[in-house]
């Protein structure tokens, strides 16, 4: 399995997540995130995004979940080299991911070692056991009224949960997720910790927070 998973952006070694792409190195960008946000600045960021990767030396498009069930997915997917999962609301992300069955999807093919998940923020949080406590920092009211419901089990393909921004007062969700943390501590939940700047690297058997 290769993850690379930032706090913010693609952190401060996108080289660690480009060394790990094999092959083409032509990808899927995931945005769904940002559903329910303003679809001219959501057309903005996808730009941004697919520029910031092609500035490491990859190639993406937009795969956007909305206009997919099980069935396109499967013939849209293909055979990517990366996912990159963009941040925003979680909650969002996860209905997407299960109306559309990329959740089941993504878990195969990393189980597989077919390709590289990689994503900040939102895009790292959905791989958890769960998203419970995450309400802190986003609103599952987005989720309700797009998809019709609000998951709340993550893709568990990590082992506990992902807190990014710690630590990192410019971001303005830094203050919510400070007590998110604090919640799980109190709960002596154990879970991965990122500020801004950070990723955690999984490579086969190699798990390196950096």
């Amino acid at each position: 399995m290769r993850l690379y998973l930032s706090s913010y952006q693609l952190g401060d070694h996108p080289e660690v997540f480009t060394g790990m792409v094999r092959g083409s190195r032509r990808g899927w960008v995931i945005m769904n995130a940002l559903d329910g946000a303003d679809p001219d600045m959501r057309g903005q960021e996808t730009e941004r995004q697919i520029e910031n990767l092609e500035g490491v030396g990859l190639t993406a498009s937009e795969l956007d979940l909305r206009v997919h069930d099980i069935e396109s997915l499967s013939a849209k997917f293909g055979r990517p080299d990366f996912l990159w999962v963009r941040g925003g609301n979680v909650f969002t992300l996860r209905a997407a991911l299960a109306q559309s069955g990329a959740d089941a999807l993504i878990k195969d093919r990393l189980k597989a070692d077919e390709l590289v998940y990689a994503g900040f923020s939102a895009g790292a949080c959905v791989l958890a056991p769960s998203l419970l406590g995450l309400e802190e920092c986003d609103p599952t009211a987005d989720a309700l009224f797009m998809y019709g419901t609000v998951v709340f089990d993550g893709l568990s393909i990590l082992d506990r949960p992902f807190v990014p921004h710690l630590g990192s007062p410019e971001h303005p969700e830094s203050e919510a997720l400070t007590r998110v943390a604090a919640a799980y501590t109190q709960e002596r939940k154990p879970y991965w910790a990122l500020r801004d700047g950070q990723a955690l690297v999984v490579n086969g058997s190699s798990v390196v927070l950096r």
